[in-house]
């Protein structure tokens, strides 16, 4: 996530040191896709925007370790975060124009069983107890 108040130039240029690391230490650049400028939860560095960047490559401990070290070192990037790529995963930005949800399949009607006769009364004989204790050891 970048300085929204960052020239685009200098976005293209960050992303290009980041894959020039990724590709002299041998690993892959499969992709990048600016996602654009998205309204934050909470502020960051008195910023309530970012611009959003997914890159995705595959590189070594040393490579990965180097990138994050110029990532926390220029002061345009607000945050960054290193993930495992799991193979088949969407990398595409979430859209704000989410469809809505599907309409809900309609279940024929489950028979309900006839009522159940109510048990019959059962008599309670009340069982002698002795007397209760309402005696105060105060009085």
């Amino acid at each position: 996530m970048l300085d929204p108040e960052l020239a685009e130039q200098r976005q293209d240029e960050l992303i290009a040191r980041v894959r020039e690391l990724v590709e002299k230490s041998g690993g892959t650049w499969r992709s990048h896709d600016a996602w654009g400028r998205r309204r934050l939860t909470f502020e960051i560095e008195k910023k309530t925007e970012g611009v959003y960047h997914l890159v995705v490559f595959q590189s070594g401990a040393e490579a990965l370790d180097e990138i994050v070290r110029v990532l926390k070192i220029d002061d345009v990037v607000l945050r960054h975060m290193a993930t495992r790529h799991v193979e088949g995963s969407r990398t595409s930005a979430p859209r704000d124009d989410t469809p809505p949800p599907a309409a809900v399949a309609v279940h024929e009607a489950v028979p309900v069983p006839e009522a159940v006769p109510a048990p019959e009364a059962v008599a309670v004989v009340e069982a002698e107890y002795p007397e209760a204790n309402t005696r105060s050891d105060e009085e």
